[in-house]
């Protein structure tokens, strides 16, 4: 490896100090285009909102497309780290939140530069790179807003699009799953209209708030009864808004549910069941008006391209320093799929282990090391806290030769 680990081991944690909503990465898309410019990319700044492409040709050979997400979470961190975040920032609702890398995306960025960084340095490959560095993943937006800016159209197709995300599994792992690797997702808001009253005549209102909590649990039959068990569905209500005092009576309640899936005829099957029993328990309760049911946003399903996946084990298992596996399919989410899909080329996908290797001591197996994992703090908590210097130099070897398993390999230039 021919980087400064030290350089970009103080990068991440600078990264990792200072946190960005989406659609807000105005700093961090500000040090990924001085780092690319320095190293000889072609840069552009502005793609799809704050997205940041860098490009670099050499010779004749094909074009790969290595993509990174910048953006935090509004989470307030816990970690106790030395570089721990203690930014906030204004939400779209015009709140103050705090922010951190709760998902990772400060490796992502160090590992791709890490990555352009080596590449850049490697004179004995041709072909040409296409460095895509992602605003607003976790607001569902980013790979949409850059492929509307036209991506492609500016930067060329490429012939693979090849990206990682960080995960609680031993550095050294990498999981890579050919077809369905990501599930789709839906982000749903459900709006449920009462009649406001004071706490001490509810019989004179329409209470939202036991509405929206006898939604909450009816929800959870459509995983248990709505579906097969065979089929791969998570519900979540990850909010649930309504009132201002305990002595009034609201009159409405807002939720909002996150719906996992893999196949789109479930996904429809469960939106629909939602939307029944929303409307539902809205009846029930005398409501006002039926409820608004929408969604907000919707992903697809991340599918593996099974060649490429092959490549890019082949290519792992070459350096003699991953342990390859094939973890299946998580119900975790991501946009990146989009970018493969849009570009009609094959995508690889996987999974970058960024935890102490030490606390899956004894594990010989996925299914042992996802016991382990009941216990290690996980994307999205306030604790998740990647061991830093040995996660980037896995994950920027990963990327480095996956890209290079498709570049040209050419005589090295004097």
């Amino acid at each position: 490896m021919t980087i400064d680990l030290d350089a970009l081991t103080a990068l991440y944690e600078d990264l990792h100090r200072h946190p960005e909503l989406g659609r807000q990465e105005h700093r961090t898309a500000g040090i990924v285009a001085e780092r690319l410019t320095a190293l000889g990319y072609d840069v552009t700044t502005g793609v799809g909102g704050t997205g940041v492409v860098g490009v670099l040709a050499r010779g004749e050979g094909p074009s790969v497309m290595l993509r990174a997400d910048m953006d935090g979470l509004p989470v307030r961190e816990e970690t106790g780290l030395a570089y721990a975040s203690t930014a906030t920032a204004t939400a779209a609702d015009g709140t103050e939140v705090p922010v951190m890398h709760a998902c990772g995306h400060d490796v992502h960025v160090s590992c791709l530069l890490g990555a352009a960084e080596q590449l850049a340095a490697e004179q004995d490959w041709a072909g040409r790179l296409v460095l895509v560095f992602q605003p607003d993943e976790e607001g569902g937006t980013g790979a949409r807003s850059m492929l509307a800016d036209g991506l492609l159209e500016r930067f060329g197709t490429p012939a693979v699009v090849l990206g990682q995300h960080v995960a609680p599994l031993p550095v050294g792992l990498l999981g890579v799953t050919p077809g369905p690797a990501f599930a789709a997702t839906d982000m749903i808001r459900v709006v449920l209209h009462g009649k406001g009253g004071h706490g001490s005549r509810p019989e004179s209102a329409v209470d939202p708030v036991v509405m929206g909590a006898s939604l909450v649990l009816r929800l959870q039959t459509v995983v248990s009864r709505e579906v097969s068990g065979s089929d791969t569905v998570v519900l979540t209500v990850g909010t649930f808004h309504a009132g201002t005092r305990g002595n009034i009576i609201p009159d409405q309640a807002v939720l909002e549910i996150s719906l996992r899936s893999t196949d789109p005829d479930v996904r429809d099957r469960a939106v629909a069941a939602i939307e029944r029993m929303a409307k539902a328990e809205a009846a029930a309760a005398g409501a006002p008006r039926e409820p608004e049911v929408e969604v907000l946003f919707s992903l697809p399903a991340v599918v593996n391209d099974e060649g490429a996946c092959a490549q890019v084990a082949a290519a792992f298992a070459e350096t003699g320093r991953f342990l390859v596996v094939d973890p299946g399919a998580v119900t975790g989410s991501e946009d990146v799929g989009m970018l493969s899909d849009a570009a009609g080329v094959p995508g690889a996908y996987w999974l970058l282990g960024g935890a102490d290797p030490a606390l899956f001591a004894g594990a010989t197996s996925i299914e042992e090391m996802r016991t382990v994992l009941d216990g290690v703090p996980a994307n999205h908590s306030p604790h998740y806290a990647p061991v830093g210097r040995p996660t980037l130099e896995a994950g920027v070897a990963a990327l480095v030769g996956a890209a290079r398993s498709y570049l040209e390999r050419s005589v090295a230039l004097p």
